[in-house]
């Protein structure tokens, strides 16, 4: 991991606010003439840190009105069996995001999808079909209030 300082983070905080800043004007927030400021992002990016940049679109206006939490239970541990599943999780577009987690499930992914019937399709065509799946429980986002929030980077040091 590399060791950010108070410019690093400070670039972070600019890009997460808005990723479509030029670099003059992350440059000026954060007291760094251009070229350097340029060198640290290329930096960041290079080690990984920042991963990507991407358009934060809203679900419903194109047409995904469905947020559902599903929790999976693999039926026999071992790290085949864990690899195997996360790759089949990862391959399914409709999964947002995917967790191994601890508790009473195993992984956790978030699914967006049109509606109900949708789900019903990923559930019944997709999702039980899944290698050593042995539960399943669905849980339906009723209202989402925050979805793409930026991270609480350190503060200076």
């Amino acid at each position: 991991m590399p060791k950010l300082d108070n410019f690093d983070l400070a670039i972070l905080k600019c890009l997460q606010e808005d990723a479509r800043a030029t670099n003059v004007e992350i440059a000026q927030k954060v007291n760094l003439s251009p070229s350097p400021c340029l060198r640290r992002i290329r930096n960041l990016e290079k080690t990984g840190v920042i991963r990507g940049y991407r358009a934060d679109i809203d679900r419903k206006e194109v047409g995904l009105g469905l947020t559902v939490f599903v929790e999976l239970k693999v039926a026999h541990h071992s790290r085949e069996n864990a690899q195997a599943q996360e790759a089949a999780l990862l391959a399914i577009p409709e999964v947002v995001s995917c967790f191994l987690i601890s508790g009473t499930a195993d992984f956790l992914a978030e699914v967006v999808v049109e509606d109900l019937a949708a789900y019903e399709r990923l559930l019944t065509d997709t999702l039980l079909t899944l290698p050593n799946v042995s539960d399943i429980r669905s849980n339906f986002a009723i209202r989402s209030m925050k979805t793409h929030g930026a991270l609480k980077l350190p503060g200076p040091k």
